[in-house]
């Protein structure tokens, strides 16, 4: 069983638990995700069955879209419902213009960031002292949706690795109450469904990708470079964030063969295979 789900996650369950819940209700040996959610949110998580687990850093790379909703004048000891809450009184500006594009954000340490081999959070419930270093995100979109009195609720589009709990704490006094992930690169969780599993070649849509006759299609299933030829095929999913990845599709009447790399000599080498 080789392909993706979309799940919408609800709240108060780890990603790691939906997956198996997932991959048990299909019958599936093997999955992962792409991307963890934290329990208290909701929404769009992918998980990955199979073969697909073999390009789980591109599904990981892709753009982000959230809705939000914090608590004003008030903060949080993890930035969210479960930390430490302290009542401050002290409101965040109306409008808040955050910088957008590329920006440094320090994640939080009750994260899943590893620190010196370890999780940030378990070592932060440990009681250690420890700094995460800045990382460099994208930010495309930070927009107020409403407010009212100790409620906003916001829109945030951004690249992998960007905390939201952060982004709504440098707001000033504020938590993130609710997290709900609306969008994974192309993906939505309006198509959210845990009992249908979109196939390896659907999933890929987000490659270039091209046909390969008989004798190349053994070649690659094999890990053999070969030279380019044929007509290559626009990526069928786009999210307007995300570039086309290098690596091109390789695929055959029965589907995706691999994903290969032009290499400096003109061959297109596998360097993901999906036949073995």
């Amino acid at each position: 069983m080789d392909g993706i789900v979309l799940v919408d996650k609800p709240a108060g369950f780890s990603s790691r638990k939906v997956t198996n819940d997932v991959r048990r209700s299909l019958g599936a040996d093997k999955a992962g995700h792409a991307g963890t959610l934290d329990p208290f949110a909701t929404g769009l998580l992918i998980v990955l069955l199979g073969r697909a687990r073999r390009v789980q850093r591109f599904f990981m790379g892709m753009s982000k879209e959230y809705i939000v909703s914090a608590r004003l004048g008030a903060t949080s000891s993890t930035g969210d419902p479960e930390g430490e809450i302290t009542l401050t009184g002290k409101m965040p500006p109306d409008k808040f213009a955050p910088t957008l594009g590329r920006i440094s954000q320090r994640p939080p340490i009750y994260s899943a960031v590893k620190v010196d081999g370890k999780r940030a959070y378990d070592r932060a419930r440990a009681g250690e002292k420890f700094e995460i270093p800045e990382r460099q995100v994208e930010l495309y979109e930070f927009s107020q949706l409403s407010r009212d009195g100790e409620e906003a609720e916001y829109r945030v589009r951004c690249s992998s690795g960007t905390y939201v709990r952060s982004l709504i704490s440098d707001l000033g006094d504020a938590y993130a109450v609710q997290l709900r992930r609306l969008r994974i690169g192309p993906f939505s969780v309006d198509d959210a469904d845990p009992d249908h599993v979109v196939g390896l070649g659907a999933a890929l849509g987000f490659f270039d990708s091209i046909e390969l006759g008989t004798d190349d299609a053994k070649k690659a299933a094999h890990g053999v470079a070969i030279a380019p030829g044929g007509v290559v095929t626009a990526a069928a999913l786009r999210a307007p964030e995300d570039a086309v990845p290098d690596e091109l599709l390789l695929i055959d009447e029965d589907g995706p063969i691999a994903l290969a790399e032009r290499r400096d000599d003109g061959m297109m080498g596998p360097v993901v295979g999906f036949r073995a």
